[in-house]
């Protein structure tokens, strides 16, 4: 089964996505918004990774955006929680060539419809550096997920530390944006 957004497909990791992660992986701009650190990594670590952590389990899904056949990013939904139906989720998009298109927020809806509607989670959360404003912009003022908390200079980027945002949404927040965007309906344009 393949998530469906407006304009993005999201859907399980294959074998043939690869090369594209590597890059990705590998990519100083994007290392740059990453909360956590990343070293530099091989095709065979690529593949290792993938023989690894490539199946979804109960509590860890992770997964590709796709638009118009095209990989052009990665998500996933984290430590997942079903007792107290909560799990950690964030996207990147690979190609500057994709941002500011619409496409990340189509994303983000998917992956909200999919862990409130079906997977019927009641808490998502997520973490953006204090920097990267274009994640910020989406999930706080396109998604509406709530800044929760600042965990201060938790995250050593370029020679200094920065402060880590903790955001996060409930399903009923996300019932009252739809309410207000009215999203999935015809005619409403991301």
């Amino acid at each position: 089964m393949n998530i469906k957004g407006k304009k993005v497909i999201i859907r399980a990791i294959e074998e043939s996505d690869l090369e594209v992660m590597q890059l990705a992986i590998n990519s100083a701009e994007l290392e740059r918004m990453e909360n956590g650190f990343c070293f530099p990594i091989s095709f065979r670590e690529q593949r290792k990774w993938y023989e690894e952590n490539s199946s979804s389990n109960s509590k860890n899904i992770k997964l590709i955006i796709e638009f118009e056949k095209k990989v052009i990013g990665y998500t996933n939904i984290l430590n997942i929680d079903w007792k107290n139906r909560v799990a950690h989720t964030g996207i990147k998009i690979f190609n500057s060539e994709y941002r500011n298109r619409g496409l990340g927020k189509d994303a983000v809806m998917a992956i909200m419809r999919f862990c409130f509607e079906e997977m019927n989670l009641n808490r998502l959360e997520g973490f953006i550096i204090e920097y990267n404003k274009p994640s910020y912009k989406l999930y706080v003022e396109k998604c509406g997920w709530q800044v929760e908390g600042r965990k201060r200079e938790f995250v050593y980027k370029n020679g200094s530390y920065h402060d880590l945002i903790m955001v996060g949404i409930l399903k009923r927040d996300y019932e009252k944006l739809l309410e207000r965007e009215s999203y999935w309906q015809e005619g409403h344009n991301i």
